[in-house]
């Protein structure tokens, strides 16, 4: 791929792994690693719950026999009951409706919520009353105008909340955002519907595979096809009404997809701790359980003339890769940065404008927090999902160089 082409979202099979990528300007802007061809992240069920812990704001839901799940106390006033009026409260025995929203980790309980959601490519509907509709503050002002041509969603608004995604902004027109608003809704009230005719631990909705939501989730803008060289992928993505962009399916034995792009280089570089510039300075990111700490070094990048001006174009360099990185490893959390030490409060402040402009392209929430005391910057981004070295902890990766 040349510079500046449009990317291309890849979808292959590889250490036994289904893999969506997003290239963009010849780099993995976001990737996906996924085990089987569904997932349970979404998924909705009749569980019961086997324990209330005041003490610790914490509900245990078992979600299937022997799978106990974590909810947070204070959603309690909001759980859809099916064996009793709900009143606010919950307590051990009560079967309730709860959506898997977070995956387990190490010692840590998967997590479900009581707010079901569905996603479309343009809309997310929610369980709830509000009556409200939200629009993403990332289509800005320009897209105010969604408020007046989107006048059909108020009908659906009355039983549910809406969230207009950025992807909107790509709809061939306003019909196409207010059917899939409609079909999602018409789900939804079907899934609540049945909700207390099914027995405990029903699944009521089985979640999408995970290369669905990755396309959903990615920015169209980003992108102008989808290729795969799966057949069943291919005719799942044609099937699905996950996106409206090209989809295209290769065919070339001799050289597979994952070889075209380089696709397991690719990962290696993404999997190691040490990330070169331009430049020829480097980051150095460090995962460890509690935080991401990372740490800009000038590296190879040496002048003795204006060091003041030089610290701070490594610095901008640098988080123009940092933010690159925490979306395409899909770092999550706490990240403190060790940026190299400038003297100028006016080159600082430049450095955390800069950065607080690049994360917000980010598909995932992220903000820059502040600079410590000890002259780190501290940012915190949404957790979704594992992190990509954690999907692939499981993975031994050899590329053809060695």
């Amino acid at each position: 791929m040349q510079n500046h082409e449009k990317g291309k979202i890849l979808i292959l099979k590889l250490y036994h792994k289904i893999f969506s990528i997003l290239i963009y300007d010849n780099q993995i802007r976001a990737i996906q690693a996924e085990n089987q061809l569904t997932a349970g992240l979404g998924s909705i069920y009749v569980g019961k719950v086997q324990n209330v812990s005041s003490n610790i704001g914490a509900v245990f839901v078992e979600i299937r026999k022997g799978e106990l799940t974590f909810l947070p106390l204070a959603q309690a006033k909001d759980a859809i009951l099916v064996n009793r009026q709900a009143d606010g409260s919950i307590k051990a025995g009560d079967e309730l409706l709860v959506q898997l929203v977070k995956e387990p980790v190490k010692t840590k309980l998967a997590g479900v919520s009581t707010k079901l959601s569905l996603a479309g490519s343009y809309v997310v509907v929610e369980s709830g009353r509000a009556e409200h509709i939200r629009i993403s503050a990332k289509l800005g002002v320009k897209y105010r105008h969604l408020y007046q041509e989107l006048e059909p969603l108020k009908e659906i608004a009355g039983r549910f909340d809406i969230i207009i995604r950025t992807n909107a902004a790509h709809a061939g027109n306003p019909a196409e955002i207010v059917e899939e608003a409609r079909s999602l809704a018409a789900q939804m009230e079907h899934i609540l519907e049945i909700g207390d005719k099914r027995t405990c631990f029903s699944c009521l909705y089985q979640s999408e595979p995970e290369y669905l939501s990755f396309i959903k989730n990615s920015y169209l803008s980003e992108y102008e096809e989808i290729v795969t060289d799966e057949r069943e992928i291919y005719d799942r993505l044609i099937e699905s009404n996950a996106t409206n962009n090209n989809i295209r399916y290769y065919e070339d034995s001799m050289l597979p997809l994952y070889k075209l792009y380089a696709v397991e280089t690719r990962i290696k570089e993404l999997l190691d701790k040490k990330v070169w510039l331009k430049s020829g300075a480097y980051l150095v990111i460090e995962q460890t359980e509690a935080l991401i700490a990372i740490d800009v070094n000038t590296g190879k990048y040496e002048t003795r003339k204006n060091q003041e001006e030089t610290y701070l174009k490594i610095n901008l360099e640098a988080a123009e890769a940092i933010a690159k990185a925490l979306r395409a490893r899909n770092l999550s959390g706490m990240i403190l940065v060790d940026f190299i030490n400038m003297e100028k409060k006016e080159h600082v402040q430049q450095l955390i404008e800069s950065m607080k402009s690049l994360l917000k392209k980010d598909s995932v929430p992220a903000y820059v927090v502040d600079i410590t005391g000890l002259g780190l910057m501290e940012i915190t981004r949404k957790k979704k999902n594992k992190s990509f070295a954690e999907q692939m902890k499981d993975v031994s990766i050899q590329t053809e160089e060695e």
